[in-house]
């Protein structure tokens, strides 16, 4: 099996449980339909980047610096690692 790479993009700042919405604090850009792998002592999980949103607004991109609510499909803690599957 091929080793994939990875680009940290992120870490997980705040984790809604009710709704399965991550706030990510950006390190890198973001983008709607990016593979991402979301990595911490207990949370080991890819999925393909669904939705995201910036204060309530819909955004196809989101660069570095910024902090973005990220649909996810399992649980997810603060201090996670978010990675882009490249």
């Amino acid at each position: 099996m091929e080793e994939r790479k990875l680009e940290e993009v992120g870490k997980v700042a705040h984790y809604y449980k009710k709704i399965g919405v991550a706030v990510i604090d950006l390190t890198a850009p973001l983008s709607v339909g990016d593979h991402i792998l979301i990595r911490g002592a207990t949370t080991d999980f890819e999925q393909t980047a669904k939705s995201m949103q910036i204060q309530h607004e819909d955004v196809g991109r989101a660069e570095a610096g910024q902090s973005v609510g990220l649909k996810v499909e399992d649980k997810v803690r603060e201090g996670d690692t978010v990675y882009k599957i490249l």
